[in-house]
């Protein structure tokens, strides 16, 4: 034990008087949650008839672009201060050239200049990868099995310069390319784009947590063969914190672990290395066990709170949660 940490010896020392009244409690909390930590992943839907709840994601929504009006009118009411909009593409557009990703507009680009009609003060984040517009299902252009770096590098600066036209606040590269950070940052300065940042994906596992997301984007069933060429080993640590160094020195203004809770070592580490603004997404996988749980009778509700609040010990400054408008909505009723 560090020799800061000085306790006296029983009964000097009882740690359980701190605990003992909720005024006490709440004076000697660590740690907070507030609406102020959380980003809000929003599917926006283009197919006719897409919209609706989501079978693997019980309580979240496909939503047209008047949804997704009233839900960001909804997080500006909560306090929440950014949503993060992921496009569900109609499938029959997809294609091997992806060129439908920079289309000025498609579906994720008209729901920024939605969002921002209705709530202009509300931080808008988009997703920054070629799956939703790939027939092949992968973050980066194919070929002969191969997923191609410094091509997919060049198609992402497109798709980012098309996103900041729209009035996108904060880049998600979600891609896992090597040297795209740089080449955006490159690019946005170019364009006169010099106020966007860039929340990076940094160390982004090859997880088995992300299958309902897959659903939710119309993924499903596309995906030829697997990630593992560009996501992290899920066995390795070192990697994930040469990824998040590479992409700070490259001009990221922020940093994302994904998935989150089975990665809050993770997390912890990347906070204390770098100290950087570092979130972390509970992602599709996680809310589905929660929410699966919970309805089942299984947990709590608590457990909601709880897992996120777990966030926030391990070191993050945010999260992405499919749960934001429901935790601000039970913080703003304390």
């Amino acid at each position: 034990m560090p020799a800061t940490h000085v306790i006296a010896p029983y009964p000097a020392t009882r740690l359980r008087r701190l605990r003992r009244t909720p005024a006490i409690r709440a004076l000697t909390a660590e740690h907070a949650l507030s609406a102020g930590n959380l980003i809000w992943p929003i599917f926006v839907t283009e197919v006719a008839g897409g919209e609706g709840e989501i079978a693997s994601m019980p309580g979240v929504d496909r939503l047209t672009l008047d949804g997704a009006r009233r839900a960001a009118e909804r997080a500006a009411t909560l306090g929440i201060p950014a949503i993060c909009i992921f496009p569900h593409s109609d499938r029959d557009l997809k294609d091997e050239t992806c060129a439908r990703a920079w289309d000025p507009d498609n579906i994720g680009n008209r729901a920024i200049r939605a969002i921002k009609e209705v709530a202009p003060d509300l931080a808008v984040m988009t997703d920054i990868a070629l799956d939703p517009y790939n027939i092949n299902g992968h973050d980066g252009f194919v070929r002969d099995g191969i997923i191609l770096n410094d091509e997919t590098v060049e198609a992402l600066v497109r798709m980012a310069l098309a996103q900041a036209d729209a009035g996108a606040d904060i880049l998600g590269p979600s891609d896992m390319m090597d040297g795209r950070i740089g080449a955006l940052r490159a690019a946005l300065e170019r364009a006169g784009h010099k106020d966007v940042a860039i929340l990076s994906y940094a160390a982004k596992y090859a997880s088995a947590f992300y299958g309902p997301f897959r659903d939710a984007v119309g993924a499903s069933g596309r995906l030829v063969g697997d990630k593992k060429t560009y996501q992290i080993d899920p066995a390795n640590r070192g990697e994930a914190l040469r990824c998040v160094a590479r992409d700070l020195s490259e001009g990221a203004d922020m940093v994302m672990v994904k998935p989150g809770m089975p990665y809050l070592d993770i997390c912890r580490e990347v906070k204390d290395q770098f100290g950087a603004p570092t979130f972390a997404y509970q992602v599709s996988g996680e809310y589905a066990m929660l929410e699966g749980a919970i309805r089942a009778g299984w947990l709590s509700r608590d457990v909601v709170a709880e897992s996120l609040l777990s966030f926030r010990r391990a070191g993050c400054d945010g999260v992405l949660t499919y749960y934001a408008p429901q935790v601000a909505e039970a913080l703003a009723a304390r």
